[in-house]
């Protein structure tokens, strides 16, 4: 009966683990989950405790967001001034000075006019998408009801979103019958700092020269393929699609969701090819790991060929969100995360490159506050986790990638001690 039973409250460690067990359905598994699940009872700092007293090494920035670790009393402050004034007031028709302050911050920081709030990365996308499709409408152009990507990308989960990740490879495939189909490019050749590939740019001329009378939009994530595989690429594949995209009267969608505010060494992805997207999708670190908001940024010529743009999360604009995104992105303006970025870099090409002539392994390659360890054969998540782990170390590995993305704040023994842990899981394999 619904309503039944009190609200559980005071319960240890075991207790939660069961109560998960019965309630809880976690992301990317199978009910009951196949993978363990551990309780973590307070994050501070680099640190995860777990229910068991356990201390571990965050290595993944909860999903690459808490650039800054976590507890920050900048951004625990922020949340509190902001709580003392409203939690949250709807977007329709009201406004608020943090989100119009973080709306003229993020213009300022891309070059994009126009600022449009979200609640996830996925819903990010799926405004762009939406965005690209209004604006080939608005300019006389309904026919243009594709989009152009690359194998190998993941834009997020959402039906919009899933349309332009990996249709093959990608943890979709279930999907791709119900799916948009939309016009993919292959995998992008080499890595970050291999030779541009002139057979690979005369494809990508050739397919969007083909197609361009039925593309809205060309989307890509910028430099570093995320959650499709944590591949990198040379800019100059960036930079030439911005220019087809110019040729051909086409928009360029780049989503720096997993990209943004620092991650590769560069503020955006997009900076590596020295271009200015379209449109601009953002998240993950934009409050830095403290509330979900994410943002679509677009130019005013798109704004204006829009018109009115028929989308509206209940939760845009939120004032905590908002808030803390305002918190973490003047910290973020005032840490020299470039030379810390670099650090964490040069830490993790020292660490992993041990990884890279043993049995198992297919590649290790490192950009960034990214580095990663690809196997020849998906693996034992459970197996890895329980290897880093016993390393002190928190790591989400999936299919074939054991990999990281450390907070900034990470010294030079914190990431001795990740790349420790990534090689002993690799020895595993």
């Amino acid at each position: 009966m619904l309503g039944k039973g009190p609200i559980v409250a005071g319960v240890n460690g075991d207790d939660i683990l069961r109560l998960d067990r019965d309630h809880v359905w976690h992301p990317y598994t199978a009910v009951p989950s196949t993978v363990p699940v551990h309780v973590v009872t307070k994050a501070t700092g680099l640190r995860l405790t777990l229910a068991d007293g356990r201390e571990l090494l965050d290595g993944m920035s909860s999903w690459w967001a808490a650039i800054h670790g976590y507890d920050h009393p900048r951004l625990n402050q922020a949340v509190r001034d902001q709580l003392d004034d409203m939690a949250h007031v709807m977007f329709g028709g009201l406004t608020h000075e943090p989100a119009v302050r973080l709306a003229q911050t993020l213009s300022t920081m891309t070059g994009l006019d126009k600022v449009f709030f979200a609640d996830s990365g996925s819903v990010a996308v799926e405004v762009a998408i939406k965005m690209a499709f209004q604006y080939a409408s608005g300019t006389g152009r309904p026919g243009r009801s594709k989009l152009l990507t690359v194998r190998g990308g993941y834009h997020g989960d959402t039906f919009g979103a899933m349309s332009v990740c990996d249709p093959v490879n990608g943890m979709h495939h279930l999907f791709s019958g119900l799916l948009p189909q939309h016009v993919f490019a292959p995998l992008p050749p080499g890595g970050y700092g291999s030779s541009p590939d002139d057979a690979y740019l005369r494809e990508l001329d050739s397919l969007v020269s083909a197609h361009a009378h039925e593309l809205a939009a060309i989307i890509v994530e910028p430099v570093v393929q995320g959650a499709g595989g944590m591949r990198f690429y040379h800019p100059a594949y960036l930079r030439r699609l911005r220019e087809l995209a110019d040729e051909h009267g086409i928009l360029l969608i780049a989503d720096e969701i997993a990209t943004g505010f620092g991650r590769t060494g560069e503020m955006f992805g997009c900076d590596h090819a020295a271009i200015t997207p379209d449109i601009m999708c953002l998240g993950k670190a934009l409050t830095g790991g403290y509330m979900t908001l994410a943002a679509t940024l677009c130019s005013q010529k798109v704004a204006d060929g829009i018109g009115v743009l028929m989308h509206g999360p209940t939760y845009m604009g939120n004032p905590l969100a908002t808030a803390v995104a305002n918190a973490s992105l003047e910290l973020l303006a005032e840490r020299p995360w470039r030379e810390e970025v670099k650090r964490i870099e040069a830490g993790l090409l020292d660490g992993l490159a041990e990884a890279a002539g043993m049995p198992g392994v297919h590649d290790v390659r490192v950009l960034g506050a990214i580095g990663v360890i690809e196997t020849a054969e998906p693996i034992d998540v459970a197996k890895i986790q329980d290897v880093v782990m016993a390393h002190g170390v928190w790591l989400r590995p999936f299919g074939r990638l054991i990999y990281t993305m450390p907070p900034y704040d990470c010294g030079t023994d914190e990431i001795a001690q990740i790349t420790r842990a990534m090689v002993a899981a690799a020895a595993t394999l």
